[in-house]
């Protein structure tokens, strides 16, 4: 077979337009007005409630809770951080990605303000949200977290590189910092290393499982009306799926509560796994049992479908896998006992 002529690969490869869903934003505000966003600190022995919150907003729209957990996520790392003089108001961020190509400097230092120079990749919700915390590094290459306001017109936004359709509202950008004024948000490391991280990245399972439980939730709604052999055996193993992962995000809460202070890496790269797992699982079979229509016909479920295989590529697939295994193989006791 010949090569697709030119004007078939140009058409192949015309950009995506830049999408901004301002009734998406509009949401998020009211998330914040009406205190959703006021949740349970997680390892504070609240953490499923935590998790449970997110699987709502997820189970609503992924593009949401994408911007709705970062959201949560720089409250309670503030607060974990004991920076107190970082004013909370708005509606806040977190761009932690370190690709080699991107990197954001601090240039100048005076007690907690800062002036940084760089570009940050990655920037979920940049042009809908007010505040961000970020990565930095100083000069003898320190990581610390600075906290910024994005409406300060030393800042530059480029949104060519973002192409995605699933996940496409959030506007993942890349953004410009031209000595550019920030406040430190405690010490140097303090990001990776507080017993917080590992504990805020349990919730990123609990919303892919949140997506998953809606997604199962119409094919649930189907069987109840329709009698049919094949959408039974399908719901069956949705409903094994989500059931296992919602065991395991119920464990993995209780042992983060029971360890407050412990590093959670393990128990939370196994939880994710596991969620990634099951709405894997969820996605393939509730697709197969309803067919074309309610990915054409329900814009709710269109939206969840498109989204979800994106938001779930927050994994790092196999490199997380084996990073959970290099642990197990270290540990005194793997705990698969009953």
């Amino acid at each position: 077979m010949n090569a697709p002529t030119p004007f078939l690969l140009q058409f192949a490869q015309r950009p995506q337009a830049l999408n901004i869903d301002r009734q998406l934003q509009r949401c998020l505000e009211q998330c914040r007005e009406s205190g959703l966003d006021q949740l349970p600190l997680p390892g504070h022995g609240r953490t499923l409630q935590r998790w449970q919150v997110l699987a709502q907003v997820a189970g609503v729209d992924l593009a949401l809770v994408k911007l709705f957990e970062g959201h949560t996520d720089a409250l309670a790392i503030i607060h974990e951080c004991v920076a107190s003089h970082v004013d909370t108001t708005g509606i806040w961020g977190v761009w932690a990605a370190e690709p080699p190509t991107a990197r954001v400097r601090i240039v100048a230092r005076d007690a907690n303000d800062v002036r940084l120079q760089g570009r940050k990749a990655w920037c979920s919700g940049a042009l809908q949200i007010d505040h961000a915390l970020l990565t930095a590094w100083d000069e003898q290459e320190h990581p610390y977290l600075v906290a910024v306001a994005l409406n300060q017109p030393s800042l530059r936004i480029f949104n060519e590189d973002w192409q995605a359709v699933g996940m496409a509202t959030t506007a993942s950008v890349d953004v410009e910092f031209t000595d550019s004024p920030g406040q430190l948000v405690g010490c140097s490391g303090q990001y990776l290393t507080r017993p917080g991280f590992w504990q805020g990245g349990g919730g990123i399972a609990a919303c892919w499982y949140g997506a998953a439980q809606a997604l199962g939730g119409f094919l649930l709604e189907h069987c109840k009306s329709h009698d049919e052999p094949h959408a039974m055996a399908h719901l069956g193993a949705v409903d094994a799926a989500l059931s296992g992962a919602r065991a395991a995000l119920r464990e993995t809460a209780g042992w983060i509560d029971g360890h407050p202070g412990s590093n959670a890496e393990c128990e939370v790269r196994r939880l994710r796994g596991q969620v990634e797992s099951a709405a894997t699982t969820v996605l393939d079979h509730v697709g197969r049992a309803l067919g074309a229509v309610p990915f054409c016909r329900n814009s709710h479920f269109a939206r969840l479908s498109a989204d979800l295989p994106v938001f779930i590529r927050q994994s790092h697939a196999e490199r997380d896998l084996a990073e959970l295994a290099r642990q197990l193989v270290d540990a005194p006791d793997q705990g698969w006992q009953l």
